[in-house]
């Protein structure tokens, strides 16, 4: 489907979302699954995602289309990702967090914001010499907790350092998993792997401090914002200048950058588009009206360069999250002049689109941002140089910058390489653990465990086991020879009926014993710590007032400060699903949906599977441990962690199942191979597995809608399902 066939059935989905017709296969009915195979791709993955999502996406569309009362809006949607896990669709896994470590890193010396790249900009980052001691980290992170602002807390910790015997290091040496970019232009990417890269390199409008705090950056002030909500004007710092990789300058930072970033964001947007239309982001007027060939002059689009130094974006309707997704690619600013030089071109222009040689190399992009890459050899290293023309240059902490691949084939690389500095900080998997309590530095009397541990925190994204609905292909789609299922065509129409049943989904999310899957890699002690249960973590976000809803007919009244994992769980338990999403005693009674697992149980398990043998066999389909469901799993067979926690998943599933499931366990020999079977896929009819465990997604700005989005129909994540 292109895209402006794509956002054209977005657009009247939204405006028929109050009054939705009936899912056309009815999750209660059987799947005609000739009738679906008859169909061009995209209406069979509709007919597939209505039959399994048909009811959350009701629920969340009409959450959605509440703009009026952001208290409502959120409590609309809790109750609809009540209604998403207990779809079974997928099972929230765990987070980026909630691991031992230890490491030179200061804490909280940059932001700990989950949306936007402003993570991985690093250059507020203050690395010492030796590694921090826990009790020092301890103080540290009380100095952040009192200090008023960012530059107070930076100041302080400083003068803590130095009042303690350490000693501040101009390297920050970066433990990178990701072996190398597709792209160097953050425009035209939606992968993370990409972004880790490109994020020094550029900065925009507005960032977030090491107090997590919103603050100018290119803009010279917060925008101001029109009485309706749909207009926000920036207007710019003079003077800022664009440089090249040598850091040679080559143009001042404009308002017609940004015009000129949405036109190539147009171009690209399955990069990172779908972010400006009105169905999965803000909704920039005339964006998806643009897309869709109904608007042809890109002056009517909702970004314009009011006069050099103000710049102005419009809204359909208002959308307060809006100024926290600055700090996200698709509003990175792009010097057009460059751009063109590179054999950059823009169909809004007129031009045959091409992006030339435009983000092929750190040579062929435009830097405004905290650094300049200086050296890159892919699946090695990627350095970077402090840049003397970034608008807060004496700000940076950290003026020189290192990404080191690390592959994890070397089980204990990130334990040694942290001890000797080669890293700057490192976690302790369960091998470097064992030798953490055993190990004593020269000249103390404590084990490196003792003196320099602490527990990562845990941030608000997703890592998820995705459930496929409507597989396709039984090997990759770019290499037919690459991870082949074993598994005969008999076996795939089997699993098929299987993994478009609720009961059966539901009973592999409560047969999947996540603590122990989640052991093999951060140890026995902190196997909940980093466990999550929703797909939008239940602290994400509260009410600012009273608000009444409806659970289930009956009016219940939450006051200010609820948090919304509160509302998702009233839902669940009205709806007699044993899913515990929100502890309430939690954190000195805050309350919390991540740190225990609220999912598995045995019996559970056995019960809902027991619901989908009998639905099965009304279908043809036995199910029993004589006669299992194959279900593919593929896992990096390169990484000693990882073919553990695959043997974890296995044994698990299996044995909470009676052996009515078997699990397939599908070996790949390098991170290209696994990601091309799940994870770098384009398309779900490219998703070449049963059950995947490890993509997840991260908030892009402060609102639920940036987790939802991307479960909704041809939302971003749904290829993980086999559809869209």
């Amino acid at each position: 489907m292109n895209n402006a066939k794509k956002l054209l059935a977005l657009v009247v989905a939204v405006v028929m979302c109050l009054a939705l017709a009936a899912p056309a296969f009815a999750s209660d009915e059987p799947m005609d699954w000739e009738a679906i195979d008859a169909m061009d791709y995209d209406d069979a993955s509709d007919a597939v995602y209505d039959h399994n999502l048909g009811e959350f996406n009701e629920y969340y569309q009409t959450a959605k289309a509440e703009l009026d009362d952001t208290d409502m809006r959120l409590a609309l949607m809790a109750i609809a990702e009540a209604k998403l896990m207990e779809s079974g669709a997928f099972i929230p896994i765990n987070g980026d967090g909630g691991a031992y470590a230890m490491g030179r890193v200061v804490p909280r010396s940059s932001t700990t914001t989950s949306w936007g790249l402003d993570e991985y900009r690093y250059d507020t980052t203050i690395v010492a010499n030796e590694l921090i001691k826990s009790e020092d980290r301890t103080a540290l992170v009380d100095l952040w907790s009192k200090a008023e602002t960012a530059e107070q807390y930076i100041e302080d910790a400083k003068a803590y350092l130095a009042d303690n015997g350490y000693t501040l290091s101009d390297t920050y040496n970066y433990n990178n998993a990701t072996y190398e970019p597709a792209t160097w232009d953050v425009i035209a990417t939606s992968y993370t792997q990409d972004s880790i890269f490109v994020a020094p390199t550029y900065v925009g409008l507005l960032m977030y401090d090491a107090k997590n705090q919103l603050q100018p950056a290119l803009a010279e002030s917060l925008p101001e914002v029109s009485e309706d909500g749909t207009e926000y004007t920036f207007h710019l710092r003079e003077g800022v200048q664009w440089v090249d990789q040598q850091g040679r300058e080559i143009g001042e930072v404009t308002a017609d950058d940004w015009v000129a970033s949405m036109e190539h964001l147009i171009d690209n947007n399955d990069a990172l588009g779908y972010l400006m239309t009105s169905t999965d982001g803000c909704g920039i007027k005339n964006y998806d009206a643009y897309l869709a060939g109904e608007v042809t002059d890109f002056s009517e689009v909702g970004v314009e360069a009011v006069d050099k130094y103000t710049l102005k974006y419009t809204l359909e309707n208002k959308f307060p999250a809006f100024i926290t997704m600055m700090g996200y690619g698709c509003f990175a600013p792009l010097n057009r002049d460059f751009y063109t030089a590179q054999g950059g071109t823009f169909s809004a222009e007129g031009d045959e689109y091409t992006s030339g040689n435009y983000g092929t190399s750190p040579e062929t992009i435009a830097y405004c941002g905290a650094y300049l890459v200086t050296n890159y050899t892919a699946k090695n290293i990627c350095s970077y140089t402090a840049n003397p023309a970034y608008v807060f240059a004496d700000s940076v902490n950290t003026p020189n910058l290192n990404l080191k691949y690390n592959d994890g084939t070397d089980t204990m690389r990130v334990y040694n390489d942290t001890k000797s500095g080669d890293f700057s900080a490192g976690g302790f998997n369960a091998s470097a653990l064992v030798s953490a309590r055993e190990e004593v530095p020269e000249g103390e009397e404590e084990s490196y465990f003792d003196l320099y541990h602490y527990t990562t925190t845990n941030s608000a994204t997703t890592y998820c086991g995705w459930m496929n609905f409507n597989r396709g292909i039984w090997n990759n789609y770019n290499d037919e020879t690459q991870m082949v299922s074993p598994t005969t065509e008999e076996d795939h129409a089997r699993t098929r009926e299987a993994m478009n049943n609720q009961h059966f989904r539901l009973a592999l999310a409560y047969g999947l014993d996540r603590a122990a899957y989640n052991a093999v890699s951060v140890g026995e002690e902190l196997k909940y710590a980093s466990l999550k249960n929703s797909y939008v973590t239940g602290t994400f976000a509260s009410l600012g007032s009273d608000v009444t809803v409806e659970i289930n007919g009956e009016e219940k009244t939450y006051p200010a400060g609820t948090y919304y994992g509160a509302i998702m769980q009233d839902q669940l338990t009205a709806d007699g699903y044993p899913i515990t999403v929100w502890d309430p005693t939690a954190d000195d009674g805050v309350g919390s949906g991540d740190g225990f697992d609220g999912w598995y149980n045995v019996e559970n398990a056995q019960a809902e599977l027991a619901k989908a043998v009998e639905e099965l066999s009304a279908l043809g389909v036995e199910v029993s441990a004589e006669n299992p469901i194959y279900i593919d799993y593929p896992y990096a067979d390169y990484q000693d962690t990882a073919k553990n926690m695959a043997n974890v998943l296995k044994q698990s599933v299996e044995e909470s199942l009676g052996g009515a499931v078997i699990v397939n366990l599908i070996p790949a020999p390098d991170a290209q191979t696994r990601q091309a079977a799940d994870y770098t896929f384009g398309t779900g009819a490219e998703a070449n597995f049963d059950i995947s465990l490890g993509s997840g997604w991260g908030p892009d700005y402060g609102d639920p809608q940036t987790f939802l989005d991307t479960i909704q129909p041809y939302g971003y994540m749904t290829k993980n399902l086999g559809v869209y």
